[in-house]
């Protein structure tokens, strides 16, 4: 009785009724190349918001050279740079490299960039999907900011500090905090990968309903997604300015060795006291 209620069932099934049987994910087009499978996809989208990003830095470069008055595009990104220090700095009390969050805000936009692409409409699969919802970028993003980090710790610290503050604050927490330390790599472009991912299978479904049902509920979803590229591209930006500031202690939570004071307190010692007669 139940194979003929299978039988029976089977066309229902297999139609249009069971909409998420037929989503495909973490399928890309491929080329091979010397044995080596790429996804093109991927590669192009990451190429077309890397020239676009790119063409902004050249077209600002271009624009102060020829009238020695920085552009608006120029004043506008230092100005966040310099907004985004002082907030860090104020709020959270860590004080990174120069160059931490010029890196970080070039980071926001490319992820932002990235994210977006996957909105313009390219077909059905699509042809030009977001390259953030590929764990193989999300990946490299993340040991591009995890390695460098790694590397500045062990300059500023100091070996010796460096490995010590594996055994911080108790050395039965060794295995621990190499665990913390060998994921976050990992959990930064999943946490990226998850929620990309999550919008182009949720646009895959809108895309199986009738087109004048569908029109509504994507147009919708298009506006919530580039919300979440938003914010995703703000999370990744964060998280990589705090894990170059906290990189930078020695235990943990103090000031890295040789450093100086605060600026702020400096300007407070240094500044002249006005004069009474």
């Amino acid at each position: 009785m139940s194979a003929h209620f299978l039988d029976a069932a089977a066309p229902h099934l297999s139609g249009p009724h069971v909409v998420a049987a037929n989503i495909e994910v973490g399928v890309h087009e491929t080329v091979e190349v010397f044995g080596v499978t790429l996804n093109w996809d991927t590669i192009l989208t990451s190429l077309i918001a890397g020239a676009v990003l790119l063409g902004l830095a050249f077209y600002m470069r271009a624009k102060a050279r020829a009238t020695g008055v920085p552009s608006k595009l120029q004043l506008m990104f230092e100005g966040v740079v310099q907004a985004v220090n002082k907030q860090v700095e104020e709020t959270m009390g860590i004080k990174v490299a120069p160059y931490v969050v010029p890196m970080a805000v070039t980071l926001f936009l490319y992820i932002l960039l990235c994210n977006w692409i996957g909105l313009i409409p390219s077909g059905h699969p699509e042809r030009l999907p977001a390259p953030t919802a590929d764990i193989n970028l999300a990946l490299a993003m993340a040991f591009i900011v995890i390695v460098p980090m790694h590397i500045m710790s062990i300059r500023r610290r100091g070996p010796r500090h460096y490995v010590k503050h594996y055994f911080q604050p108790y050395a039965v927490l060794f295995p621990i905090n190499v665990i913390e330390e060998a994921v976050k790599p990992f959990t930064l472009a999943l946490r990226l990968f998850g929620n990309l991912i999550s919008g182009a299978i949720m646009v895959s479904l809108l895309a199986l309903m009738p087109v004048f049902l569908s029109w509504l509920p994507q147009g919708l979803w298009k506006v919530v997604d580039a919300a979440v590229g938003v914010i995703q591209a703000f999370i990744f930006a964060l998280l990589t300015i705090l894990y170059f500031g906290f990189a930078a202690t020695v235990e943990g939570h103090g000031p890295e060795p040789g450093s100086s004071p605060s600026n702020s307190s400096n300007s407070s010692n240094s500044s002249p006291q006005p004069a009474h007669h």
